[in-house]
Parts: C-alpha cells; structure tokens; sequence
C-alpha cells in the first residue's frame, strides 16, 4: 500500500524534538530505525500528520557501565549492543539475543529505542528488559522519568510513554557476581518474530540456592510479560532439572497464547515452558561460572 500524506522534520538536537512534539502533541511520530514504524504507516496501520526523524539527534547511542547499570541510549543499534566489548564481556544474554534480532539490515538499522517503544507483542527486547528489571528512561521538556520495565509494557503495541516524550536510554542493573542470563526463542524462520522467546535471570547465593529470579516470555500472549508464578517457585530453590521443569510448567500456564498461523494453543504453551527451561539451564550455568 502507499501511505498517507505526512509532514517530515529532522530536529538538530533533542530539545528541539521536545519542542516539537509539545507543539504537535498527538500529531507526531518519533522516527529512529524505522523498521518499526515504516511498515505500519505503509500498511497505513500508523498515520502521523508529522514524522519526526532523530537521525541528527547526537548522545542518545552510547552504552556504559556505572558501579549501579548498564546504561544504553535509546538510539543504539541492535548491532552496536551486539559488538559493544563491555556487552559481549559481561552480558552474554544481551549479547546472543541481539544476534537473533531481525537479519542485519535490521540489526544494521533497527534501535533498542524504536523496538521496545513499538512494544510488538513478540518482539525479543522487552523480554529481556523484564526478566532482567531493568528501567526505561523518557524525558519530556521540563522533566525526566524512570520508568520500571515492568510498568512500561502497557498492552499491544502501548506503553507508558507520553505523546510529548523521548525514551532517551534503557538501564540494566549491573551483573553482580553469582549471576547469570540467557535467552532462547523459537522462530519459524531465521529473523522472524518470536513464537515464543524466553528470557531468565538468576543470582545465586555462596551455597548454590537462587535468591533472585527474573523470567519473562514473548509471543505469548498480548504483551511480554514477567511470569511471576515461575519466579516465585524458583525463589530459594535449589538448581534442579526437577525445579527448572516445574518454573517452565508454571511459565507454560501462566502464558496467554493464541491460535494462529505459527501454532495451536497448546504447542504454544509447551513451546513457553520448554524455552523456559532451556534458558534457566543457561543462565544458572552463567551464573555458576560467574564467581
């Protein structure tokens, strides 16, 4: 399909975005990748009266680490998180799951920004933002928020930012010792959206117990979501292919899939306890050899 008619700007810098947006509130549409946004104003899904580009906006695609976070501005690309030396050092979950994003024009292309903003009900970043409790920074003119991963996934395709806000830049806290993560998803094809992706973390304590857990599923249901019975049951356990079956039965029940091309119900929600399982073998293997 063609799209519909729409105003273009391409702001200098980040206030002047803000300014814009304010001026044009419920009108504007933020522009990073595109590989989001683009098919849906084609399909005309998405119709802007103005689309605002941030190509020239500088400072937003940095990645760092503080004593508290791994900080990674909003505008970085899946490639970049994928290359970045303190990522593939010590963020093996991050550094794997931005590998089986898209193909590489996507990962060429495509940002953490534009994908958790679109907030697709299969796509892999906002799993992996979940399991891992991490915080969603967006600033608006006069003010900036930190917005918790799991306050942020609204519904399909809605989130908590503002029509006159910029998601600056995403914070992972920082891997301690004794943790570990990992990621696993089923894919029809190489690059497709998830059938169900899978992301876990997992601190251990000096005795080999898990006293913290982060698990989170995509493709499952209308939004990624944390599957809080599995983190519950994990809680204090002792690392078990017992235990990591009953986390994944209780991921597998608490998904809320449905029918469609990719699968049955039922596939779909074994598919969610086996990728459950899957992960928390690797993540606590991680976290074991993290000492």
């Amino acid at each position: 399909m063609i799209p519909g008619q729409f105003e273009y700007v391409r702001p200098g810098d980040l206030d002047e975005a803000l300014r814009i947006l304010k001026d044009r509130e419920g009108e504007a549409k933020l522009l990073s990748g595109g590989y989001s946004l683009i098919p849906l104003i084609k399909l005309r899904l998405a119709q802007p009266g103005l689309l605002v580009d941030l190509q020239d906006v500088t400072g937003l695609d940095g990645i760092s680490e503080t004593d508290d976070h791994l900080r990674i501005g909003a505008r970085a690309t899946h490639r970049q998180i994928n290359e970045n030396e303190i990522v593939a050092d010590r963020y093996p979950m991050l550094h794997e799951a931005t590998a089986l994003i898209g193909d590489p024009q996507v990962r060429n292309w495509g940002t953490i920004g534009g994908s958790i903003a679109h907030a697709d009900p299969a796509s892999d970043w906002p799993a992996l933002l979940l399991a891992t409790g991490a915080t969603v920074v967006c600033r608006g003119q006069s003010t900036e928020r930190e917005i918790k991963a799991r306050d942020f996934f609204v519904d399909t395709f809605t989130t908590a930012i503002e029509p006159t806000e910029v998601l600056t830049e995403v914070r992972l806290p920082r891997r301690p010792r004794l943790a570990g993560g990992a990621y696993n998803k089923l894919e029809r094809k190489v690059g497709d959206f998830a059938t169900c992706g899978a992301a876990v973390a997992v601190q251990l304590a000096g005795d080999g117990r898990i006293v913290w857990a982060g698990v989170a599923l995509t493709g499952v249901a209308e939004s990624p979501f944390a599957a809080t019975d599995a983190e519950a049951l994990l809680q204090g356990g002792t690392p078990s292919e017992d235990l990591f079956r009953g986390a994944g039965a209780a991921a597998g029940v608490q998904a809320r899939p449905a029918a469609d091309v990719r699968g049955s119900v039922e596939y779909k929600r074994a598919m969610a306890a086996e990728m459950t399982v899957r992960s928390l073998r690797s993540a606590v293997a991680r976290a074991q050899a993290y000492a």
